[in-house]
């Protein structure tokens, strides 16, 4: 019978590493989306301060385990038995949930997802004993610990309003004081501005942080508990001091050092209060197994009244757990995805926004709208100017839009300076506050208060918030539910139940993992579109050259991909050629969108450089309308179950097709070698695609006088036909704007 407990510890060691690596892919965007957005360090440099913090707080969160053990449920009322089958139903319900999460680049609460599921196997297991004790479902509060589980989840809700509220007040008063053209301000600015926001951090993170690991002397922690003012008074004028010294003095840019610091304190907060979600269930395993383990009773039998008890720390297991929170950090693709949506939320200028409008973004926004007015119109116009004038934005010196950053200097510091303050605080009363929600909202509140989410932009970003929420939320139903439908399985399945659904997490965790790994592969070979960012003709020529190659060979993998899905009826891969093409289709759009910034940006003397750019746009906009015709067509026929295309049209389909693919892929590999001189070639083939295409219409003109029954039929095939031939005419009108414009431009 000690052979099952031996293999659900062991099993709970595997998920334990699992969860470290996909908790921290989900929760990497807690602390390094300011860094990576302001660009106020290299990518390397906000790794390392990263890593190190995130060992240090991995050895301060011992104090936190204790949630795991006895903050959810009371342990005093289950056996030993009951209590692995809620600790093993936790851990395979949470490395499915984030891993989905994960995939899908979206953050989610590591802690929302812990404690609901805690929640969710306990109340079951509850429920079960309930019912073959034949007690009533009253009694459901003396097995779980009612009072602690709600003063959590409280605590989670609270923090999504306290966190944004803070945040954006913050970020308001912060901007006023110092503007976006905060580097000419005084030195004595970014002296007090550095003073205040390193002693927020040495209280909260030093004191507050590491007092549950012993690293500080026990003396100074109570001094500086007990004397908060003289503390607080002494580190800012300390700081202040060395702040001055290092902005004046030393010419050291003090918004970067505060990143730095910041960026180190709130990893380290990230690891102190949430390395408890992902080892902390095991852990408590672990301690459970120990205290059965030799006892001489059955596991049905075997009270659990020890887990109520302090247990002591293993700091050895902490920095385990450390060292793997730091390798995943520095190897997961998935967190560099996972951060990416929460940067480009927050993103000072115009991004490709990933979240559409709903109808709750749109009248949310427009309340704000109505509210702005009318504050504006109270406000006194002295004051209303001086605010104004604070948040004009100073231009990016960098001319590459890739290479500016998301926000500034400034708001970086406010987001990791208050972010750290608020989860540390919360690790302070060993409350497992959630990093997600506290550090995306406190991103999304000093955004708004920066004015980031503008008219064009505004319904997008409350889309996307709103859906991360809304995610988050879904973690918790999940979460729940999950839980306890694993822990019924496994009691009533046993050792059985316990080993396959073990198995299906770790099946899941291998299929995301190859299926990530292939679409990343996909990703590096069919690259998006790109925005134009050069100023003249000459270089808009070069740049378009690569929109052009991968529009080409993308129309060629999704006209033979429809034929090919039409040869063989199969509507699955007609529906990927739709998709394909509306994903193409969006790129296009985005770029004409930024027809804007780029005609803006364009010298005087290169008027004729956006003729050229918005006829190439509307060029490729036609291009994806035929294909877009091509690929709905030919679905909407197989997926209404029509008749197929006879033997004969598909053979005459598959010709235009061999004769017009290589035709593209020369065009394409013209464009990528930049061989402009193979254009006049390629525009010298018109004629005989043309004709093949003429041919094949009047072969079914001819074939349906005389032996075709199926009118479907052939109003799929002459629609395919007739706009081959308009795709053919739009790559030609192509070839000859560039072939001429690159005359020009010699």
């Amino acid at each position: 019978m000690e052979n099952i407990y031996i293999f659900m510890i062991a099993a709970l060691a595997i998920l334990a590493i699992a969860d470290l690596v996909v908790g921290v892919s989900n929760d990497a965007v807690n602390f390094l989306n300011s860094a990576i957005g302001s660009k106020a360090v290299t990518f390397r440099t906000v790794m390392i301060v990263a890593s190190v913090g995130i060992a240090f707080g991995a050895l301060s969160s011992s104090g936190m385990m204790e949630v795991a053990r006895k903050g959810i449920f009371d342990p005093s009322q289950f056996y030993f038995n009951e209590i692995m089958i809620i600790f093993m139903a936790v851990m395979i319900t949470d490395i499915i949930l984030l891993d989905i999460f994960n995939s899908l680049g979206m953050p989610t609460s590591t802690t929302v997802s812990i404690v609901f599921e805690l929640l969710g196997a306990a109340v079951v297991m509850s429920i079960i004993k309930i019912s073959n004790n034949s007690d009533s479902l009253l009694q459901l509060g003396e097995y779980i610990n009612t009072d602690k589980a709600t003063e959590i989840i409280l605590g989670i809700l609270l923090s999504v309003f306290i966190a944004f509220s803070v945040g954006a007040i913050i970020q308001l008063i912060t901007r006023v004081l110092l503007t976006f053209d905060f580097q000419k301000k005084a030195s004595w600015v970014a002296a007090v501005f550095g003073g205040i926001a390193v002693s927020a951090i040495s209280y909260f993170i030093i004191i507050k942080g590491l007092k549950g690991a012993d690293i500080l002397p026990p003396a100074f922690s109570n001094w500086a508990n007990e004397n908060l003012l003289q503390f607080l008074g002494a580190n800012f004028i300390v700081w202040t001091i060395l702040s001055w010294v290092s902005h004046a003095v030393l010419k050291q840019n003090i918004y970067k050092l505060v990143i730095i610091l910041g960026t180190f304190a709130l990893a380290m907060a990230f690891a102190g209060n949430d390395l408890v979600n992902f080892i902390g269930v095991p852990m408590a395993a672990y301690n459970s197994f120990g205290a059965w383990s030799g006892s001489g009773i059955l596991p049905e039998a075997f009270s659990m009244e020890q887990l109520a008890e302090k247990v002591p720390t293993q700091p050895i297991l902490l920095l385990v757990a450390g060292l793997i929170m730091v390798l995943t950090l520095w190897f997961s693709k998935k967190a560099r995805r996972v951060v990416k949506t929460s940067v480009d939320l927050s993103r000072q200028d115009e991004v490709k926004e990933r979240f559409k409008p709903n109808w709750v973004s749109q009248n949310l926004v427009r309340l704000v709208i109505i509210a702005n007015t009318g504050v504006n119109k109270i406000l006194p116009a002295p004051i209303r100017n001086r605010i104004n004038k604070s948040f004009t934005p100073v231009l990016m010196t960098s001319t590459k839009a890739i290479d500016a950053p998301a926000f500034d200097m400034v708001r970086a510091a406010v987001n990791l300076v208050v972010a750290s303050v608020l989860i540390s605080i919360a690790t302070g009363l060993k409350l497992p506050l959630s990093t997600t929600y506290v550090t995306f909202m406190v991103a999304m509140g000093t955004s708004l208060a920066d004015r980031a989410w503008g008219a064009e932009s505004a319904v997008y970003r409350v889309a996307g918030v709103l859906n991360v929420i809304g995610g988050w939320f879904l973690t918790a139903f999940s979460a729940f539910t999950a839980a306890g439908i694993f822990a019924y399985l496994m009691y009533l399945g046993g050792n059985l139940a316990v080993i396959g659904l073990f198995i299906l997490a770790i099946a899941m965790l291998v299929r995301n993992y190859i299926a990530t790994k292939k679409s990343n592969k996909k990703a590096q070979i069919e690259e998006d579109l790109r925005k134009a960012e050069s100023q003249t003709i000459s270089g808009i020529i070069e740049e378009s050259a690569d929109n052009i190659a991968i529009t080409i060979l993308r129309t060629n993998k999704i006209y033979t991909g429809t034929l090919k899905g039409l040869a063989k009826n199969k509507v699955g891969s007609l529906k990927k050629s739709r998709g394909t093409v509306e994903k193409l289709n969006d790129e296009i759009d985005e770029l004409r969108n930024n027809i804007f910034y780029f005609i803006k940006n364009l010298e005087e003397t290169s008027v004729r450089g956006s003729n050229f750019y918005i006829e190439i746009l509307g060029y490729l906009e036609d291009i994806t309308q035929s294909l877009e015709y091509i690929a709905k067509a030919s679905y909407k026929h197989v997926n209404n179950n029509h008749k197929p295309l006879r033997f004969t049209q598909i053979k005459d389909l598959q010709e235009i097709d061999n004769k017009l693919s290589e035709f593209l892929q020369e065009t394409a590999t013209a464009f990528n070698d930049r061989n402009y001189m193979r254009i006049e070639a390629l525009l010298g083939k018109k004629d005989e695609l043309y004709g093949q295409v003429t041919d094949k219409i009047q072969k079914q003109v001819e074939r349906t006088r005389s032996e075709e029954s199926s009118p479907k039929n052939t109003t799929l095939y002459f629609g395919l036909l007739l706009e081959t031939k308009d795709l053919i005419e739009e790559i030609m009108n192509l070839l000859e704007l560039y072939n001429t414009e690159h005359k020009r431009s010699k």
